[in-house]
This record gives C-alpha cells, structure tokens and sequence, in this order.
C-alpha cells in the first residue's frame, strides 16, 4: 500500500479517536503533511520511538503504542510465565497524552496476562530505570520525548537491569512490532479486568522513597553541603517537567535549603508556556532563571529537561552576568570532584574508572589520566554505558566512578543505568558548596581546571532532514564523508580515520587496525594536532550530528581552532 491507501484506511476507520479523527479532517488536502504522516510505520531503534503526535503509523497516537506495546507482549509471550509475571513497570513525563499513552500500554500488557505498575502521576525517566531494578520488573516503558518541543512525544523501552534494551534485544522487539500491521485490531484489556486479575499495581511513594534514599548517596563530603547548604543561594527550574519533586527533595535531603525554584517553570505543563525548546542546553530556557537569579544573587543556576535525564547549568562570571556551560565542561567539573573528593576522603578504588562517549571530550580523559583513572569510550547511547557498568559489576574489574555524555546527560552512581539528572543535580550543587567554600564559583572551578590541564573546546553543528526525503539527504552526507573525506580541516592533517561501521581504523600511512565497539553508522577523524572530528545520524531525530573536539594553550587559541574547523565542515557539507 502506498501513504495514499494507508491514509484512506485511518480516515474510513469508524472508531477513530475522536481527537485523532478531527485532527485528520483538518489535515485534508495537505499532502505533504499527510505523506510523512503516512508512507511509513514510526522508526523504533534501540532508543525506542519518538515523533510528532497526531494521527498516522508515522506520528505518536495510541495506535502506535499499543502496536509498540504488542511488540514488547509478543517477545514476553515467548519467554515464558515467570517474564509476565514479573511484569513492567511504566512511567510518563508532563506532555500531552503521556498519562493515556501509559494507561493504554498497561492495557495492551494486561491483554497478555502481563503484570505492569504505573506510577500514580508524573516521573522522571532515571526513577523508571531504578523502578524496574527495585521491583525487578523485566522490562519498563517510559513515556517521554524528553527534550524536544511541545508537539513530540516518545515511547522507550529499559531491560530487566534498568538500561535502555540493546540492539539484539531492540532487534527482535522490533521484529515483532513490524508483524503488527492492522493497528485498530490490537486488542486492550479494560481497567475492571486489570484491576480484578490483579494485572495493575499503582504505585508511588514508597519507590519515590527508595528512589531518593539512593539519591542522598550520591553527595561525597555530606558535611560540606549541609554547612554551606543553607546558605548557598541558586536557583533550580524543572522547565514545566518531571524534575520538580525529585529534584527538590533531593536537594533537601542533601543539605541545600536555600535554593529558589522558578515559579513560572514549576508546574508541569505539555504546553512549556516559557519556552519554545525545554532544553537544558539552549540559551532561553535560562531566561527566567537568569533574571530570577540576578535578583537573588544566586551563585549557580541550574535546570532539568521535561523527563528529567538532562541538566544544564549557568554560572555566575565575575561581573554578575552568567554563562552557560556546555555538557563536557559539566562533565569536567563533576568529574574532577568526584575524584579529588574520593582522594582526599580516602575511597577513591585502585581499579576505578570512567565511561564517556566517543563524542564527547578528551578533557574529561585527561582529568582523569592525573589521578590514575581510567576512561572508557562507548558508542553514542547511554545503554553502552550502562553495559560497561554491568561488566564491571560481573567481572569485578573495575569500580564505576562517572559516566557521561557530552549532550548534557551524567550518571553518578549506579542504583539507575541511564542518564540522571537529579543525582547530577545534587552533586553539581554540592560542587558548587566547594568552591563557595573557597571563595570562588563554578566559572572559577572550570577556569582553574583549563589553567591545570589546557584549554578543550568542543562544538556539535546538527542539520535537521525531515520529511520523506530526510534519510536520503542524511545518507548521502555519510557517503561524502566516507567515500570523499578531506585529507586536512583548516590546515591540519587526518592522521587516522575510525570507521565504526566497518570497525576499522586506517591510518594516514595505510595501516589498519581493528575497533573494540560495536558496528554503528559513525565516522571519526583523527588530526595532527590532537583535534577529533566525528559524524553521524541521530538515533531519534532526522538529523545528522558533526562533532568537534579541540584544544589549544589559551582560550583564545582553542576558539579560534573550533571555529576555523567549523567553517571548514559546514563549506564541505554544502
């Protein structure tokens, strides 16, 4: 069937969601709106689906959750009674439609005699990857878009150790959502069933509790944040999402009283009525922080995206203003912390170790090369991290100290296997106690940190493809850099090149050498002066990424290289 046919069989469909059904009348003889709602099913990879909501097998509706739900069922079908039993456990974030997307997955599950606890409102995404290790579900659902605009929602699915499921389980789960073809014949228990069969347990508090008591583990000097805790002043925003209670008692239990929470972004809100983009990462989610902490006087600003996994921070400079740090340079700062603070305690392990991203910074490398610590690279994806995490815990080979991602996500301690933004909350805030305690702020810290181990500097340029010609335009991209790569960027020389999907690395005088890391669709160059360039497609948005690593002996020096190779990429792009 081509979009055309598709479209017809949602607009004769009787039963329609009402909602859906209007939003398809109004959407009549907009073709092009209609071909990309329509020519094909919603990608679901390893970090699960996520697109516009609105009707269509390529937009997020119930239809495609209850498809993705079948999916999962069919695969715990065919492991058996004791995989049912143990059940799922389901969370949703603040947007639109993430509570019924929630509700009618647990229907689909109870259809299959699969147990499931949903939580009784709003959660954050790491307190669902803890959920499914507390109650030892097999498997979790997490409704969220995390931080993309208003109009996204998403649907994620976490394995029986509370990461993100990896690519062979992801495979065969996708397998058996593909064999759903006819969505509007996906059957559903009602709630009397669910609640009668004992196939529904809400639940609350009690994990809020657990949850948290784990957070409070996550602080290394407690008496440095409970004595400058209550007179530490920052300001917190959980920009309209999920980050509000969690990040609040948590930062209480710590010590911290002194915090202001912005008003305006307290309240969770589908709509982000502040903000275009609830993202930690751009300038005007900071808006309301900035000003509120000018008239506070706060040393640190810091926000939440909507599912909580992801914090930015803005930081007080010395003439008042504040400036936002990028995710490698929270990252520094957390892990440099983390390091001095066990040292000078006495419980920094011989075999400890940090897990980071193949794109993100050399920075965070070098910090912790000066204490003897050692680094692991992983493919883009928290669950890769969550992977090594695991090794260490059934080898017994190393101790997990800190695992990050340069786009804004950190994990401290390992009670949760995905990015968590409300133990780096607590952390970050206690990171700031100590350079209070010094006199100084967090832009001193990471000043004094570029004085030790030189100037990094890192850029991501994005470009988005939507629409049905959107893969091809990013494939054929990936071909250029593959087949046409240049020799130098901005006068600097590729001395090696890493192709991950081929799992090589070629070196400028012909030698190769084989990649320890799974097969993906990522390119990286390595140039003479020690900068890295990588490539690659986005594994939940129609974008395609180019990352850049460099440093210099100044500042100066670092950011005119990083503009130099940025201008390069973007003319080679074109």
């Amino acid at each position: 069937m081509d979009w055309k046919d598709t479209y017809q069989t949602w607009a004769d469909f009787a039963d329609l969601e009402t909602n859906l059904k209007d939003e398809l009348t109004d959407l009549k003889g907009n073709d092009e709106e209609l071909e990309d709602a329509f020519y094909q099913p919603m990608s679901f990879g390893t970090a699960g689906m996520r697109g516009v909501m609105g009707p269509g097998i390529n937009r997020m509706n119930i239809y495609t959750v209850r498809q993705a739900t079948e999916g999962l069922a069919t695969y715990m079908d065919s492991l058996g009674e004791a995989a049912k039993q143990r059940g799922v456990a389901i969370s949703f974030d603040s947007r639109h439609h993430s509570t019924e997307f929630a509700h009618e997955a647990a229907k689909v599950l109870g259809q299959h005699g699969i147990k499931s606890f949903v939580f009784d409102g709003l959660r954050p995404t790491p307190e669902l990857s803890f959920t499914v290790r507390h109650l030892h579900t097999f498997a979790g659902i997490m409704i969220t878009a995390s931080h993309n605009p208003k109009q996204f929602n998403g649907y994620k699915i976490y394995g029986e150790d509370g990461a993100q499921m990896p690519p062979k389980d992801s495979d065969l789960i996708t397998s058996y959502i593909r064999k759903v073809t006819d969505l509007f014949s996906i059957a559903t228990a009602d709630e009397a069933t669910l609640q009668n069969n004992g196939l529904e347990t809400i639940i609350g508090d009690d994990v809020d509790t657990a949850y948290l008591e784990n957070v409070a583990t996550v602080t290394v000097d407690h008496d440095l944040a409970a004595e400058e805790g209550k007179d530490m002043t920052f300001v917190f925003t959980p920009l309209h999402g999920t980050g509000r209670m969690p990040g609040e008692r948590a930062l209480r239990n710590a010590g911290f009283t002194n915090f202001v929470t912005v008003p305006e972004q307290a309240e969770a809100d589908g709509d982000f009525p502040t903000v275009a983009f609830p993202n930690p990462e751009f300038a005007e989610a900071f808006d309301l922080a900035i000003k509120l902490g000018k008239e506070k006087h706060a040393d640190v600003l810091i926000a939440t995206d909507p599912d909580a996994d992801r914090l930015g921070t803005a930081v007080r400079l010395p003439n008042g203003e504040y400036q936002l740090l990028t995710g490698n340079q929270i990252a520094a700062l957390m892990l440099h912390y983390l390091l001095e603070a066990n040292k000078n305690a006495g419980t920094l392990p011989a075999n400890a170790v940090a897990v980071k991203s193949i794109v993100s910074t050399e920075f965070a490398t070098k910090i912790a090369e000066s204490y003897h610590v050692g680094m692991i690279n992983v493919l883009t994806g928290f669950k890769f991290i969550a992977e090594q995490i695991q090794n260490f815990e059934d080898t017994g080979s190393h101790t997990f100290m800190f695992g990050f991602e340069e786009s804004y996500g950190y994990l401290i301690k390992p009670f949760v296997r995905d990015k968590d933004a409300i133990q780096a909350l607590t952390l970050l805030a206690e990171i700031a106690a100590y350079y209070r305690k010094q006199g100084k702020t967090l832009y001193d810290g990471l000043e004094g940190l570029y004085a030790e181990y030189g100037y990094f500097r890192e850029q991501t340029l994005q470009q988005t493809y939507e629409g049905v010609e959107g893969p091809k335009k990013i494939e054929a991209i990936l071909d250029k850099f593959r087949e046409n790569a240049p020799k130098e960027y901005a006068g600097f020389d590729v001395v090696a090149t890493d192709d991950i999907a081929k799992g090589t690395k070629t070196f400028v005088d012909g030698r190769v050498e084989q990649l320890d890391l799974p097969k993906a669709e990522v390119l990286k160059y390595w140039l003479a002066d020690g900068t890295w360039i990588a490539v690659r497609p986005s594994g939940t948005e129609p974008k395609i990424k180019c990352y850049i690593g460099t440093n210099g002996a100044t500042l100066a020096e670092a950011n005119t290289k990083l503009q130099d190779f940025a201008d390069a990429i973007n003319a080679f792009v074109k």
